[in-house]
């Protein structure tokens, strides 16, 4: 398979998508709850014979799939499109009491860091996190999403997603990539060198679940970049790598 060869940054910390009006972080996370709330389309590797990932992946294209649906042919809006690797299973992590750990937080008078946050994720067991890639509509989501759905599908990612095209806007596809622990950083290098090894070389970068959950999005009150890992692919080193930066410390870690 071919490389997915992709020039596209993810916006660093401060930074906007090219957008005269950015968003709020409370606009973001309210995207984000009405996409996890819609009707997906998954493939679940638990239930599903192999043999019918080729159709359904062909069917269920990113740059195809509406995101708001169309109610000409019948079709009902798509939050995500999401494959479910063989070792999938449930997070189970206290959300409800992170959530209400964290507004406590917020009437303590306690500086809110990176810190108190992963303070909160450890208390409560919501530990999982993901690599995102921001790709252009067309060829270049199919592709790499292709590339990772099949890392999936072989077991190599417990859970990936896509998101459809919104033709409301010209805003890029992100892909999401799961890991089970933010904190093992580890593991999450290890994810970075699977998705890497599936041709795609784009930039990625790394958000903890626990930011999802309680609505820290870019443009946020507390100035937290809600991501922790930057991953940029190095075409001219031999052998090719990563180089990944730890945006909490400012410190490379590949």
């Amino acid at each position: 398979m071919e490389d997915v060869q992709v020039e596209e940054d993810v916006p660093k910390e401060g930074a906007e998508v090219e957008n005269p009006e950015p968003l709020s972080a409370e606009s973001y996370a309210a995207e984000s709850m009405a996409a996890d709330t819609d009707p997906w389309i998954i493939f679940d590797s638990r239930k599903t014979p192999a043999a019918e990932f080729d159709g359904w992946l062909e069917t269920n294209r990113p740059s195809q799939v509406g995101r708001f649906g169309d109610e000409e042919s019948g079709k009902g809006p798509v939050g995500w499109i999401a494959v479910l690797g063989p070792g999938h299973c449930p997070a189970t992590g206290d959300v409800i009491g992170l959530q209400a750990s964290w507004e406590r937080l917020l009437t303590s008078g306690r500086t809110i860091t990176f810190q108190t946050v992963k303070e909160l994720a450890l208390n409560h067991g919501v530990l999982t996190g993901k690599w995102l890639m921001h790709l252009d509509s067309g060829f270049k989501v199919d592709h790499a999403w292709e590339c990772v759905a099949r890392a999936a599908l072989e077991g190599k990612i417990f859970q990936t997603k896509v998101s459809p095209r919104d033709p409301k806007s010209d805003r890029k596809h992100v892909i999401c990539s799961y890991n089970k622990d933010f904190t093992d950083e580890n593991e999450v290098m290890r994810l970075d060198a699977v998705i890497r090894a599936t041709g795609v070389k784009c930039s990625l970068s790394f958000k903890p679940d626990v930011y999802t959950y309680l609505g820290i999005y870019r443009n946020n009150r507390w100035n937290l970049c809600p991501t922790i890992y930057e991953s940029k692919y190095d075409l001219e080193c031999v052998p090719r790598r990563s180089h990944i930066v730890n945006k909490v410390t400012n410190l490379e870690v590949t």
